[in-house]
């Protein structure tokens, strides 16, 4: 992260005389970031602004679907700045590259990324601010800079006694050039990093003044519900017009790229106008798949095709040919769905020359790329507005409903809101991948001397490609949004970052074992994906820990000292493991019918160890406790990451219990919470938590809680049936 404040920070003068401040995040020094030393502006709005009425607004460039970045990411400024975080305004970005996701170069929230890659460039500004203003204050009362100090919004005079607020040294701040790199507060004089406190959204959010992309109305507003193919692929060949445009309220009912548009002047009248509509489609291109064809295809792939080698650690050939024993085991994962909170939705206004679209998206920049392929336009004629999001876990990164409200409005000319009901999103939505895992491991007397792990599955960036692509270059005529993505995928850890989706977590196989080797072989259906809370860490764990165990059980070891034993290298991995140990009393002995499974994991930089308590009652599993023990660095909000990683914990019981999306001749088979169970109140476990003190740099903490507590489960109903349980999602019967 260590960077030259020269390559980041841009001040100016706002329009209100007060002070800005403007950033481009590390990774992105190359941006042209439209500063003009001359005219002293900067576009677009800034991150940081102190305006001369007291007012601090902060502009957000990653999104709020419930993971904390508009509470964590406002601290980090507020900390440096000397302001309580509640005072700042925060304010979501507009598509712009100073707003690109290092990570990604997009301008995206996702793969758990906002603290970690903000967490020295948003303290920087802050600090950066703060000395400006100190140098205001100085010339002001004619004394040294660094004789002042500051203190909840004021800069305090040498004597201790007077002092001027911020609000009154805004504008002079602006003309201020620090000739120092200014340092940041030591932990010791953390007032906000690290502490607990409230959410700053929490008050909107609860007195409903949030505004959710749900919420949006707009003048003459028209509504949109689309009726889309049952099967990926499928064409409109002819529909009923005349039966749905008599119903009362309906505008018009027309065909679009991904179905047919039924526009009402009301959701409830769209909606029930669309019941009238029957479609009959071609389905030549469409697909015909099964569940069961899809991992026949798999396995079939799998003999056929070793696949690219991942990783390589020693020769596992002749540690196979060579070993006392080799254990096999095979392991299935579901698709799965992502069932946020908030339909999918997004208002778009045509207006000729240029388009607004309101939205709750993971990925504005692509969003906008959407809206440009539904409509006439180039990403450039269009705004995107980024709303509160409730909930993502990656769904919303795919912004299918933002093209088609785009073609819904352009046809219409006017403001088009598109919803999605549960069903439609359920089955017309991708999804995390079906994936399988081949797994071998040589083992000779008491040591495990091999692991060899064969991934089969597609790569998420082949679906994704299509428009983040084209993100990168806006400037580019629609007419090449294709070859962008054909070029991109050609250019795979090349000219772009390669797609570690399928192998991610797999390939950090932390234990020592002398010969390693990790292998993916690419195989995909052809049913849509995209990305999903913990992506390939949720996969990769099940498959990895669920393994391990399998292994010390043949090697008539404790699950938990098999691991201990070999990590010592592993000192992170080591410290939660023993912790959640020490916390679940693991070598007592468990109630009567009640049994412990363990599993450690590493994602997004983040180390989580869990112990899940289970039983079988009434024929159904029952999730008692779990213990989970955290490394996420230093830590920013703890009641955010708290948040965090019990709620991963629940997503990923829910995965682990009733998760599964399966196919038929082509079509999704499940619709809604009866047929696609999450989570419920009266479900829940106890979750006792427990997050390590760390002096390392954060690390993410939105998606970490998911991919150990799948294995541990399963590795506690092993030990409380004898069934070893390798498809998800698990049985009571084994």
């Amino acid at each position: 992260m260590a960077m030259n404040r020269r390559d980041f920070l841009k001040v100016s003068t706002s329009a209100s005389g007060g002070l800005v401040l403007s950033l481009s995040l590390p990774g992105c020094a190359t941006v042209d970031t439209g500063y003009s030393e001359n005219a002293g502006t900067w576009r677009p709005d800034a991150w940081l602004e102190i305006q001369d009425n007291g007012n601090i607004y902060f502009t957000l460039a990653r999104v709020e679907m419930g993971q904390g970045t508009y509470t964590g990411l406002t601290t980090l400024i507020a900390e440096e700045l000397d302001v309580e975080p509640a005072s700042i305004k925060p304010r979501f970005a507009p598509v712009a590259k100073e707003y690109l996701n290092p990570a990604y170069k997009l301008q995206i929230t996702g793969g758990s990324t906002s603290v970690a890659t903000s967490w020295e460039p948003l303290r920087r500004a802050g600090a950066e601010a703060r000395y400006m203003l100190m140098m205001a204050a100085a010339k002001v009362w004619q004394v040294e800079t660094d004789n002042c100090s500051t203190q909840d919004g004021r800069v305090v005079h040498p004597n201790g006694i007077d002092s001027l607020p911020y609000a009154r040294l805004a504008s002079l701040a602006a003309s201020e050039i620090p000739r120092i790199e200014v340092p940041l507060k030591p932990r010791s004089e953390w007032k906000y990093i690290g502490k607990q406190m409230k959410r700053l959204d929490a008050e909107a959010k609860a007195t409903g003044t949030a505004v959710y992309g749900i919420d949006i109305e707009q003048p003459g507003m028209l509504y949109a519900v689309v009726t889309r193919p049952p099967r990926y692929g499928a064409k409109v060949k002819s529909f009923n017009k005349a039966d749905v445009t008599v119903h009362s309220g309906v505008k018009d009912v027309f065909e679009i790229e991904r179905g047919v548009a039924v526009v009402a002047t009301s959701y409830w009248r769209a909606r029930k106008a669309q019941r009238a509509l029957q479609v009959e489609w071609d389905n030549d291109d469409a697909i015909t798949l099964s569940t069961e064809s899809v991992f026949h295809h798999y396995y079939k792939d799998s003999e056929q095709d070793a696949g690219v080698s991942e990783r390589e650690d020693g020769d596992y050939a002749q540690a196979e040919e060579q070993a006392g024993k080799v254990l096999h085991a095979d392991y299935e994962q579901p698709y799965l769905a992502h069932f946020a909170m908030e339909p999918m939705n997004a208002t778009a206004w045509y207006k000729g020359d240029a388009m607004e679209v309101w939205a709750s998206t993971q990925a504005p920049d692509l969003g906008r790329i959407a809206a440009a392929r539904g409509c006439d336009l180039s990403p450039g004629d269009i705004t995107i507005h980024t709303t509160f999001l409730g909930g993502g876990f990656g769904r919303r990164l795919t912004n299918d409903y933002i093209e088609e409200a785009a073609a819904v409005s352009y046809r219409m000319k006017a403001p088009v809101k598109v919803i999605w009901s549960r069903e439609e999103d359920t089955q017309h939505s991708a999804c995390r991948p079906a994936m399988l895992h081949r797994m071998r491991a040589a083992v000779s007397g008491n040591k495990l001397e091999g692991w060899h792990h064969q991934i089969v599955g597609p790569q998420i960036l082949d679906w994704y490609i299509t428009n983040a692509a084209p993100a990168q270059y806006p400037w580019a005529p629609k007419m090449l949004y294709n070859t962008l993505g054909r070029v991109g995928l050609a250019a795979e850890g090349l000219a772009t970052p390669k797609d570690v989706s399928a192998i991610e977590g797999a390939i950090d196989y932390p234990y020592q074992v002398p010969n390693v080797e990790l292998r993916h072989t690419h195989s995909d259906p052809g049913f849509p994906i995209t990305w999903w809370r913990s992506v390939g860490y949720s996969h990769n764990g099940f498959a990895v820990e669920t393994f391990m165990d399998e292994i010390a059980h043949e090697m008539g070891e404790d699950p938990m000292a098999f691991r201990r034993a070999r990590l010592q290298d592993q000192p992170r991995h080591l410290q939660v493991l023993d912790r959640v140990a020490e916390m679940s009393r693991w070598n007592s002995t468990s109630a009567s019918g009640h049994a412990k499974g363990v599993a450690v994991f590493q994602s997004f930089g983040t180390f989580v160890a869990q112990v899940v308590e289970a039983s079988i009652e009434g024929g159904e599993i029952k999730v008692h406790k779990v213990w989970c023990a955290v490394d996420c660095g230093q830590v920013v909000n703890p009641s955010v990451v708290s948040d965090q990683i019990k709620g991963g914990i629940l997503f990923g019981l829910s995965a682990a219990l009733w998760g599964e999306i399966t196919v038929a001749d082509g079509k999704v088979q499940q619709s809604n919470f009866h047929d696609y169970p999450v989570m419920a109140m009266h479900n829940l476990p106890d979750v006792e938590l427990d997050i390590m003190d760390s002096n390392e740099a954060p690390t993410g903490v939105g998606e970490p809680g998911v991919p150990p507590v799948i294995p541990a489960l399963g590795n506690a109903l092993f030990r409380l049936t004898g069934v070893r349980q390798r498809r998800l999602p698990l049985k009571a019967t084994g």
